[in-house]
């Protein structure tokens, strides 16, 4: 469920090819996503779930799964 909106958020907001934003896809040596597009995409998934990530969280951040996998368990 998450995935899905997730991947519309990064694709959109980086203009990435979808097919490259998968659930495994390394954020930075996958994507070449630098601090400023993951900032970009942080705020734009707070906006739209209505939560607040908090900034030492970021670095916990390695995949788009573990972004799913923060969402699932502190979103609804």
């Amino acid at each position: 469920m998450y995935f899905e909106k997730v991947k519309e958020i990064i694709v959109d907001t980086l203009n990435l090819d979808e097919a490259s934003v998968t659930e495994s896809a390394a954020l930075k040596s996958d994507l070449q996503i630098d601090s400023l597009d993951a900032m970009e995409v942080i705020l734009a998934i707070e906006e739209e779930y209505g939560i607040s990530i908090a900034p030492e969280k970021l670095t916990d951040f390695v995949t788009i799964g573990d972004i799913v996998k923060y969402l699932e368990e502190n979103a609804n």
